[in-house]
């Protein structure tokens, strides 16, 4: 269960750290004149809207892990950890591929700002975080609570880690190579993932 919750963590911060979600807003903001509490406002509710589908499709597959550790417990605990390495090697192979979510493309900043934010709140549900998603598959086997945990803890450390980076890059508090860290995001996260279910495999 350790393991879980620290994978779940771990991945979290990372997410929140990676700028291809929040540093586009603070283009846009910056290109258009809004205010810092204009930027914050709308990197919340964009945030907010990436946390919610993302914790939807978990709650559907947390319910999956309940259902197949009830029906299959002497497999699940290699599954389980399969699962994760699996994805992270994709998230790696993707790496190379050069293939990245990049929220600028979805958004035409010659719109009204109602209409920018809205753009920005949409493209963000419609872009869930699904390097998590294998945690609530896992966290199944250790019923609904653990479930819930991951939930509230992705929302709360996702989205004040997205609002906290853009706040401190606003006021130039952050001097990163934000292109190098967002294109590292898929790699940094397979292996995050792989680590995670290697060693689930012996302490799951």
């Amino acid at each position: 269960m350790e393991q879980i919750i620290f994978g779940s963590l771990l991945i979290s911060v990372l997410h929140a750290m990676i700028p291809n979600h929040w540093l586009p807003v603070l283009a846009i903001g910056r290109k258009e004149s809004w205010s810092l509490q204009e930027i914050t406002r709308v990197t919340f509710l964009s945030g907010s809207a990436h946390a919610l589908s993302t914790v939807l499709i978990g709650l559907l597959l947390g319910v999956a892990g309940v259902k197949m550790h009830a029906r299959w417990e002497g497999y699940f605990h290699l599954f389980a950890p399969v699962t994760l390495i699996v994805i992270g090697v994709y998230f790696v192979y993707q790496h190379y591929r050069h293939r990245h979510f990049h929220l600028h493309q979805y958004i035409d900043p010659n719109r009204s700002k109602n209409k920018v934010i809205m753009a920005l709140v949409i493209a963000m549900f419609l872009s869930p975080c699904m390097e998590i998603e294998a945690f609530f598959l896992m966290a199944g086997s250790h019923g609904w609570w653990l479930i819930g945990f991951l939930a509230v803890m992705y929302c709360v450390v996702s989205v004040a880690g997205m609002v906290a980076w853009v706040r401190l890059a606003y006021k130039g508090l952050l001097k990163l190579n934000w292109h190098k860290l967002e294109h590292s995001a898929g790699i940094i996260t397979g292996i995050t993932l792989i680590i995670t279910g290697i060693i689930s495999f012996y302490i799951y």
